[in-house]
């Protein structure tokens, strides 16, 4: 992900992060769909916003903010985002990333502690949060679903 071409652009999402407890602004790359519509599809995993790469959004120019800012998605791409904190510092971080990329699920590093990953549509989420309850209850993470697509829903 995260390449850049000739139809590549920056979107800015500014909004209010229950990870953080406060607002937050992120910028991600998108690919243009339409640009007089203001349709991107994001081709980025983002580490806070409650998006999914592949999801088509709506930005426009923003005088504010001096580029494209978010507004609104307006198609889901299927894909879900979890968030994951490294909460027992033993403990690589890149060997648990890995664990999960072993399962198809690519993921961002923001650093030691932290990183957003992405649950392709086509992936059955059931063993991947398994895995996450796992590691949870084991108190090695702990982890967030700010962007959890309908086929990934449980009960």
């Amino acid at each position: 992900m995260t390449q850049t071409n000739d139809t590549s652009v920056k979107i800015v999402f500014r909004f209010f992060s229950n990870v953080l407890d406060e607002w937050t602004v992120e910028t991600m790359w998108a690919n243009t769909v339409d640009a007089e519509k203001g349709h991107y599809k994001l081709d980025s995993i983002p580490f806070y916003a409650p998006v999914a790469s592949d999801d088509i959004v709506f930005a426009e120019y923003d005088e504010t903010e001096e580029r494209l800012t978010y507004r609104e998605t307006v198609e889901h791409s299927g894909n879900s985002t979890v968030q994951v904190i490294l909460l027992d510092t033993s403990k690589d971080i890149n060997s648990i990333r890995d664990a999960f990329k072993n399962l198809g699920c690519i993921s961002e590093k923001l650093n030691d502690q932290y990183f957003a990953m992405e649950i392709p549509a086509a992936k059955d989420y059931s063993p991947i949060r398994q895995i996450l309850t796992e590691l949870e209850d084991a108190e090695i993470i702990c982890y967030a679903e700010p962007c959890l697509a309908k086929n990934h829903c449980y009960e």
